[in-house]
């Protein structure tokens, strides 16, 4: 179940409301009194009281965050965001396009840390960085030549006036 996408857990409230039903175990209110109080499910109450019995209040206490330790500290990831921003010319690549497996490389030549392309994409996204697609053109387009069809051949085409399509010397 867990919050919705997006929304971040605030543990020091989660704390705060337990070690509040701490102080209102010590009062003498029983679970479901506690569980109205506060606005909690009965089921999380009665663990609570179950560790309040046995340990007392620090049972009640935040611990150490869960999950493993990020393997980039907050200082690699600011430098690996300067880094990206000079751009894959400036790190030897041939073409200006980052993907996931040249910011990898960047990740392990800088840092000495591997990562799987998948979880590049989660470090990216905590950067605010979203997937692009650059725009694919020809190197031999003539952009004077493209905005004269469009103005001039393509009404002609549309069924527009026809005597456009005759003026126009790129026939």
């Amino acid at each position: 179940m867990g919050l919705p996408q997006g929304q971040k857990v605030d543990f020091a409230a989660l704390e705060t409301r337990r070690l509040q039903a701490a102080q209102l175990f010590e009062q003498g209110l029983s679970q479901a009194e506690v569980s109205r109080k506060l606005g909690v499910k009965p089921a999380s109450v009665c663990r609570w009281h179950q560790a309040w019995s046995v340990s007392g209040p620090e049972a009640l206490h935040r611990k150490a965050a869960a999950g493993r330790k990020p393997r980039l500290t907050a200082t690699q990831v600011a430098d690996l965001e300067r880094e990206l921003l000079k751009g894959p010319l400036a790190h030897g690549y041939q073409s200006d396009l980052w993907t996931l497996e040249r910011i990898g490389v960047l990740i392990r030549r800088l840092f000495g840390v591997h990562y799987h392309p998948g979880h590049v994409w989660k470090v990216l996204r905590k950067l605010g960085w979203s997937p692009q697609r650059p725009t694919t053109r020809a190197r031999e387009r003539d952009e004077a030549a493209v905005a004269h069809w469009v103005r001039r051949r393509w009404p002609a085409k549309k069924g527009g006036d026809p005597a456009a399509a005759l003026d126009c010397p790129h026939r």
